[in-house]
């Protein structure tokens, strides 16, 4: 079943929506990886399950690059959403492993068209963690933004803020740093946190290849404010459920997100 689409992604440019069951690839039943080795750049037929109908659609897989592709995928991913007479921003950041997405968040809600919305939605559903604490500081209104120039005549903006309305997504894909943000974001009350409770793996991990299998192994404990989230994960404070396998096309948890920005 597939959980999540990045935007920009061979999946997302073809239509394949969270939800779907893929049946068959090529007339085969479908595995994971195997139905696509040595297909790269040719066409691939998937049988699909949507909502109890049963459809085709061809697909050409790329090789994966995930940190190119998550790079990519939140750059795709911003964009604005009219409602109720206002404009609402959104990003996905699928993976936070990596200032460099932080520095594109940054970029992106400070240009257009992200910068004149009314108000942001940050989604970290899915995807990789990451992150650190600092990155909540894209919210903080007390500190000022500098624009610097150089001999060149060149510009940029550093500590960049965010400093209207925001509401942020999470689901029990938001894992490792990511909780981190949603633990701090819920506590000192930068905006609400709309979803389902979050992974409650946050704890850094080696792993080891065993007998075939994968076991993780944590190498060092994390407390929060001195709370410990392995295990626990944090509660959004508008509680959405959104179960990819029942839900169909639609997105719950954006939605009201988007809801609840546009009367903000």
């Amino acid at each position: 079943m597939i959980t999540g689409v990045i935007e920009g992604t061979p999946a997302q440019q073809v239509g394949l929506l969270a939800g779907d069951v893929i049946v068959f690839a090529d007339g085969a039943p479908f595995q994971p990886v195997q139905s696509f080795r040595g297909k790269v750049g040719k066409e691939v037929v998937l049988g699909l399950r949507r909502a109890g109908a049963f459809m085709q659609i061809s697909v050409t897989p790329v090789e994966i690059e995930p940190n190119k592709m998550f790079l990519d995928g939140l750059k795709a991913s911003a964009r604005i959403i009219p409602a109720n007479g206002r404009s609402i921003g959104y990003v996905h950041v699928w993976c936070y492993a990596g200032s460099v997405y932080q520095r594109t968040l940054e970029h992106l809600v400070s240009e257009s068209p992200l910068n004149g919305a009314d108000a942001l939605i940050w989604d970290l559903r899915d995807g990789w963690g990451g992150a650190i604490p600092g990155y909540l500081d894209l919210f903080n209104t007390r500190a000022p933004t500098m624009q610097v120039t150089d001999r060149n005549g060149a510009s940029q903006l550093e500590n960049v803020k965010w400093r209207k309305p925001v509401a942020m997504l999470v689901n029990g894909g938001t894992r490792s740093g990511k909780e981190i943000l949603a633990y701090g974001f819920k506590k000192y009350r930068l905006g609400e946190v709309i979803g389902s409770r979050t992974g409650g793996a946050v704890l850094a991990a080696t792993a080891f290849l065993i007998d075939g299998g994968l076991l993780l192994l944590a190498v060092g404990d994390v407390q929060v404010d001195g709370e410990r989230l392995e295990g626990v994960g944090v509660a959004p404070t508008i509680e959405v459920q959104a179960d990819p396998a029942s839900m169909g096309p639609g997105d719950p948890q954006l939605n009201r997100a988007i809801a609840v920005l546009s009367v903000a």
